[in-house]
């Protein structure tokens, strides 16, 4: 039997690396969960590099849950947005992270989204956690050559469609701060709108499951209106809007399960410190991870 100490050293590896190829935290939880059984099957001291030998299963594992769900998701209702990942807050001041991690943002996962299991799996693993192109060959049962071009095009694809975010974890939480005290505080619309990239987009993802919209809604004016048109509804007394980090950034989580609604906003922030993209998990289905009474 291998060594279980050994795996767990390495699990927190792992499920970075299954979250950012699945977009799911179910998913990356059921590829870890199995490569620990396949792993405690391993006899000791037959894995030379453990790590490599565990994100190779592991990415193995997750290529055939991207395979087997692209048609689910093709059929899927309105925007489909990945389970978001939701953190405590980082803490403020010198030892803080100055840049956001952009490979497990939502825009990043989003457009990762469009690329196939085999681009996506790739450019995951070579250019986010630099592992060798054998390595994934192993992994997708192709060449080293066929890897290498696929990780080429799944790059110059997402050079091309993610957004520019450049700004520091101060400078995007103080664009979130600054949203959130438009809508609850006076509710000025003046001040919701400096915060908006003219083209702003809002994507709601309700799967179908709870009232959303099915379009992304564009335009700061429009987003606006949405965003106070929603918080009408909000009620101090029995709901909640607390301040976490949602997929590597400061964002927000809405528990309103007083009427049947929780959900978890991320924002985009482009370099000119505006919000450009606001995307909103509303599917319970995609929160069942969480804990709303814990958090």
């Amino acid at each position: 039997m291998a060594d279980q100490a050994e795996f767990e050293q390495h699990r927190a590896h792992l499920h970075a690396v299954a979250y950012r190829i699945t977009g799911s935290v179910a998913d990356a939880d059921d590829a870890v969960q199995e490569a620990w059984l396949r792993w405690n099957a391993v006899e000791d001291g037959t894995a030379g590099n453990p790590r490599a030998y565990l994100t190779t299963t592991v990415s193995r594992l997750c290529y055939d849950q991207l395979t087997s769900a692209r048609a689910r998701r093709e059929r899927y209702v309105g925007p489909w947005l990945p389970e978001p990942l939701v953190t405590a807050p980082a803490e403020e001041g010198p030892a803080e992270r100055v840049a956001l991690d952009e490979s497990v943002s939502t825009a990043m996962l989003t457009v990762l989204e469009s690329l196939t299991p085999a681009e996506r799996v790739a450019f995951v693993l070579h250019d986010v956690f630099g592992v060798p192109f054998p390595e994934i060959a192993q992994a997708l049962d192709k060449s080293p050559a066929a890897v290498r071009q696929s990780a080429s095009t799944a790059r110059k694809h997402v050079r091309e469609a993610r957004p520019r975010q450049r700004v520091g974890r101060d400078e995007h939480r103080r664009a979130v701060e600054t949203f959130l005290a438009a809508i609850t505080g006076s509710g000025d619309l003046d001040a919701l709108l400096r915060v908006l990239a003219p083209q702003v987009v809002w994507r709601s993802d309700g799967g179908g499951v709870v009232s959303a919209a099915r379009r992304p809604v564009r335009g700061a004016a429009k987003v606006a209106a949405l965003a106070q048109g929603i918080y009408r509804f909000f009620d101090p007394a029995s709901m909640r809007i607390l301040r976490y980090d949602v997929n590597g950034a400061p964002g927000l989580v809405l528990d309103a399960r007083a009427v049947g609604y929780h959900g978890t906003l991320s924002f985009t922030i482009g370099e000119d410190g505006l919000i450009s993209g606001i995307d909103v998990v509303l599917n319970p289905e995609k929160l069942g991870h969480l804990d709303f009474d814990a958090l």
